[in-house]
């Protein structure tokens, strides 16, 4: 396991999991004052892109995403599981995530028509996250039958 790229990567879903609970923790509360800049999160924040059910808000959608891989990525050097199925675990979940933030950048630039500083940030840091996994998973690819 490359040490940088697996510190960097808990780095980066640390972040987004900080930002993903700044954001739901002003999605829940509807404080406005936490909205930055332009006020592009007010709007975003409050469309109706904002919510994948009435329970399940984006930004929670996220601190699950960000969550989950801090789990498998913590777990990766604990259990033989995770130790063999980790960085293809961990890229699977990244490219999941990758895919859903390349649709909230469409929602955002053409649906909504704004930009939230908050969102960007976790936009920026998921991408991030996936070309680690990626560059991970060619450097240490996963092998049949285990380590």
């Amino acid at each position: 396991m490359d040490k940088w790229l697996y510190r960097a990567s808990v780095a980066f879903v640390i972040i987004g999991l900080l930002v993903s609970t700044y954001m739901h923790i002003y999605k829940t509360t509807g404080n406005d004052d936490m909205c930055l800049g332009s006020g592009g999160c007010n709007t975003v924040i409050h469309s109706r892109y904002s919510e994948v059910t009435d329970n399940l808000t984006v930004p929670l959608v996220g601190m699950i995403g960000f969550g989950a891989l801090l789990i498998a990525l913590l777990l990766e050097s604990r259990y033989s599981f995770f130790k063999t199925n980790g960085t293809i675990l961990v890229f699977g979940m990244a490219l999941t995530g990758f895919l859903f933030t390349i649709w909230l950048i469409y929602v955002e630039l053409v649906e909504i028509k704004a930009i939230c500083p908050f969102c960007v940030t976790t936009q920026i840091t998921m991408i991030i996250i996936f070309i680690l996994s990626v560059t991970r998973l060619l450097k240490t690819p996963p092998i049949a039958g285990g380590r």
